[in-house]
């Protein structure tokens, strides 16, 4: 199994951060591990998105919890290996919340794939706290 977790406080409200969340197609302008993304339904428990990182396959992802202000774990199953994020907002002060990925992979590639999963948290974070402050 592969665990990690990485956190970072931003300067806006719940529900502004909540609306960069839901805006799954729009990942693309602060998140540059995707070069594609789509959304298949609505951002609610159910639905899928499909995701190309630059340079890779692409993959289907399933929107496992959303619980709106509060956050969303999505699931990627590829053969064997199951990888969940967990993407969590707890609010701070009315106009402050931390963020926090977490994220647990299991199964036979765990530990090969969990640095390349995991390993541009930080920059994603960051894209996120600056988006989220300039809107």
């Amino acid at each position: 199994m592969w665990t990690h977790e990485q956190s970072i406080e931003i300067d806006a409200a719940p529900a502004q951060v909540w609306a960069v969340w839901a805006d799954v197609h729009g990942w693309v302008r602060w998140n540059a591990g995707i070069e594609r993304i789509a959304l298949h339904g609505p951002f609610v428990t159910g639905s899928t998105f499909t995701m190309q990182p630059p340079g890779t396959d692409a993959f289907v992802s399933t929107l496992i919890a959303v619980d709106e202000l509060r956050g969303f774990t999505d699931e990627t199953v590829i053969d064997e290996t199951r990888v969940v994020v967990d993407h969590r907002l707890e609010a701070l002060t009315p106009h402050r919340v931390k963020v926090t990925y977490a994220t647990q992979i299991t199964g036979p590639q765990a530990e090969a794939i969990g640095p390349e999963v995991t390993g541009d948290f930080g920059d994603v974070l960051r894209g996120l706290k600056a988006i989220c402050e300039r809107d």
